[in-house]
């Protein structure tokens, strides 16, 4: 099932998806929902970000061979960092170079996964049971701050914009077998599949969960593949007036322009 959220006349709803038909939700969907009658097309809707999540908990070096392209061990246990939820967009909306740090700025296509309900200290073996969806992410990232400037990653992570989510919600998908993949402006810049994740999404449900609380709505996303930015030679990094495509199979296509912070 997709489950995409919709603003429509100023009223901000969530919606079943069936074909280019949006059944407006009754309910709840982190508790009791069912399918409404009242129904719309879907180009007569704007598409948000699937969630407006109280907390974005990030992996970072999770896939075995992005971790190779930087010179990175393979951790030991996930490598986790926050990124703010001011960061996130939704399909469509731009992603804009900030003033401080246009220069560096660099893609990370991600599984993104949606906590259901209230999550504690699980099992990896019931984790999945905490999970209601997952949705298209990009870690956007400023690499200059992240790498050099500050040498920690709070901030390059963190900008306005740097968290694109969407374009809706798949509550049915196996997250240990999908195809990811970023195109830039037509080309493929990453193309990969969840195969090659270090940490599975049970694991990193279960790992969290024995860190911090996970509220209904939290997103976990869950690391990137090799083919980024940074890691090229020469490096590749977002410019104004480039288009974004985050594809990842089984859920669908997030796409976001680039463009400079105004004012």
């Amino acid at each position: 099932m997709k489950i995409v959220r919709v603003e429509y006349n100023n009223d901000r709803f969530h919606g079943i998806l069936d074909g280019k038909q949006v059944h407006k939700i009754d309910g709840n969907i982190f508790g009791d929902f069912s399918k409404g009658e009242e129904s719309f097309s879907l180009e007569e809707l704007q598409i948000l970000a699937p969630v407006s999540p109280p907390n974005i908990v990030a992996i970072g070096l999770n896939y075995r061979k992005h971790a190779r392209e930087g010179g990175s061990e393979i951790p030991k246990r996930p490598v986790i960092f926050l990124k703010p939820t001011t960061s996130v967009v939704g399909p469509g909306e731009d992603i804009l170079l900030p003033h401080m740090a246009p220069d560096e700025v660099d893609y990370e296509a991600e599984l993104a996964v949606i906590i259901g309900r209230l999550t504690k200290d699980v099992e990896p073996e019931a984790a999945l049971d905490y999970v209601f969806g997952y949705t298209c992410g990009n870690d956007v990232s400023a690499r200059d701050c992240q790498l050099r400037l500050d040498v920690q990653w709070a901030r390059g992570k963190s900008f306005d914009t740097f968290c694109p989510l969407g374009p809706w919600i798949e509550t049915e998908l196996n997250p240990s077998d999908c195809k990811i993949k970023t195109v830039l402006n037509d080309q493929v810049m990453q193309d990969s599949n969840t195969e090659d994740m270090i940490f599975s999404v049970r694991e990193l449900v279960s790992y969290c969960s024995k860190n911090m609380t996970l509220l209904p709505g939290t997103v976990i996303m869950t690391g990137t593949p090799e083919g980024v930015g940074c890691a090229r030679k020469p490096p590749v990094y977002l410019r104004e007036g480039d288009s974004v495509q985050i594809k990842i199979e089984g859920i669908g296509t997030l796409e976001n322009q680039v463009s400079a912070e105004q004012g």
